[in-house]
């Protein structure tokens, strides 16, 4: 209780307080922006943390980024258009639900359980933090490659009403993966002599096209097109409570699944969302719902987005291992602040860890209220006329496909793969499993032949160890199943 109480009075300052709410706001407004993602909120606040005490410079970063995630959902909800990648998971399940007129469900569920999903992380990082840790260090390159193929099976999975053209979605994104020199071998590959893909196709400018620019194309030659001025945003609360009770296994698979996921180095809220809306409909009664604007996926990916951020300070705070791009910018402001990560953390600085703890559950608190007041803020969206909002829309993702590199090849990278996500999607494609494929595949190629050189070509090794076995047995046993139970069907014939 001694260091709680030094930790509270560390905390509990105005200098910190007001830094805390400045933090909220500008990850508010980061996460709604397309193109800039709650890493760039972090990039951008480490200047600021020069000047400030170890708290509250750590306060500020945890802050930010949870604000950030959050606020992701609301583009996404109101104008299919992911704030940051870690909407994008049930982006278009968000959107449906609006097009209903359930914007404020939408959003509600998403600030919610998001903020509950924060919360247990927080408490799973407290009380378990060394033994999550312990299992996070035992993932090698061959439990990354089965988990990454996990991940790749979430394709087939939230598209289960149409798995060929999910596949086939998969593989373009994979496709799109290959391109540049970032590979093991360092071989160049489909870049047909254009030195700006020499480093790959950028992700943000990818999401922010094929997401953003099909609802423009289509509210140009469509008057169905972006359809949210009916959208309406009255009490975003009200059926919280009843969808905490009837989805309470899911809230907590969802915040169970987020932080184990954030804990692994390397991994992110990203996938976590991913992957906790594909297990969300699998394991969902209403699976029929899913696509249609069914608010479960939400719930538990929401739950998950959050939970992962708490989760990859696990490994950041005991071995000095980052969970994620945001934790590895904290590790460095941990350093310069003179808080060395390691296990001798808690003993030479515990009211300082237990500052930290105290900073991720005031963060998810205020994010409740915080989050209200941007959702009510951006209801005024809501009342622009298409004509005009439309084009705002095209300059901001604009905006922000050029801000990635400072290079108009991000735009261009952004008109094409939109125009592309636009032709898909009139022929009944989805756009999740492409922007799947881009994102796990290069993670499956790098482990993969790392695996490859450790096994001298075997593929046994690849089994060999407990838990690379056991999630090689159940992605094996995902892929496998569809062929048995034909097999089986036409037996019994």
């Amino acid at each position: 209780m001694q260091h709680v109480a030094a930790a509270a009075e560390l905390l509990f300052r105005p200098d910190v307080i007001w830094t805390i709410v400045a933090t909220s706001f500008f990850g508010l407004f980061v996460g709604a922006m397309p193109g800039l993602t709650a890493t760039m909120a972090t990039a951008l606040l480490v200047p600021f943390t020069f000047f400030m005490e170890p708290v509250p410079a750590i306060a500020a970063i945890v802050t930010a980024t949870a604000m950030a995630i959050f606020s992701g959902d609301i583009p996404g909800a109101l104008l299919r258009i992911p704030g940051t990648p870690a909407s994008a998971a049930y982006v278009d399940e968000a959107y449906a639900m609006t097009r209903k007129g359930q914007a404020d469900q939408a959003l509600g569920a998403g600030l919610v359980f998001s903020a509950i999903g924060g919360l247990f992380g927080t408490a799973v990082l407290i009380w378990a933090a060394p033994a999550l840790a312990e299992i996070a260090l035992k993932f090698s390159s061959f439990e990354y490659f089965w988990l990454s193929c996990l991940g790749l099976t979430c394709a087939v999975l939230i598209a289960t009403d149409r798995p060929l053209k999910g596949l086939i979605a998969l593989s373009f994104g994979l496709l799109i993966a290959c391109v540049g020199v970032n590979n093991p071998a360092g071989y160049q590959r489909f870049s047909f002599g254009i030195s700006d893909l020499l480093g790959g196709v950028s992700f943000i400018p990818v999401l922010i096209g094929m997401f953003a620019i099909p609802e423009v194309l289509r509210s140009a030659v469509d008057s169905g097109g972006a359809r949210v001025a009916d959208a309406r945003i009255d009490s975003v609360f009200r059926h919280m409570g009843h969808y905490a009770w009837k989805y309470k296994t899911g809230v907590l698979r969802g915040s169970a699944t987020g932080t184990l996921i954030g804990a692994l180095p390397g991994a992110g809220a990203d996938i976590a969302a991913w992957i906790s809306y594909a297990i969300s409909k699998k394991f969902s009664k209403e699976r029929e719902k899913f696509g249609t604007g069914h608010v479960e996926g939400i719930i538990e990916s929401g739950a998950a987005n959050n939970a992962s951020l708490a989760g990859a300070w696990v490994p950041a705070m005991v071995f000095g291992i980052p969970g994620d791009s945001i934790t590895a910018i904290a590790i460095g402001v941990l350093y310069l602040k003179g808080l060395n990560p390691g296990p001798t953390l808690f003993l030479n600085k515990p009211d300082a860890v237990y500052a930290i703890f105290m900073v991720f559950v005031l963060a998810n608190l205020m994010m409740v209220p915080m989050g209200w007041l941007a959702i009510k803020s951006a209801k005024q969206l809501l009342r622009v006329p298409k004509e005009i909002l439309m084009p705002v829309i095209l300059l901001n993702c604009i905006v922000g496909a050029y801000a990635i590199d400072n290079s108009v090849f991000g735009v261009i990278l952004m008109l094409f793969f939109g125009v592309v996500a636009f032709v898909m999607e009139e022929n009944g494609f989805p756009v999740g499993p492409a922007i799947l494929g881009l994102v796990l595949g290069p993670l499956v190629e790098e482990n993969f032949i790392k695996s490859l050189i450790k096994a001298d070509g075997y593929l046994l090794p690849f089994f060999e160890r407990p838990i690379a076995g056991g999630l090689g047995a159940v992605t094996l046993l995902i892929w496998l199943a569809p062929a048995a139970v034909w097999l089986w069907r036409r037996a019994r014939r």
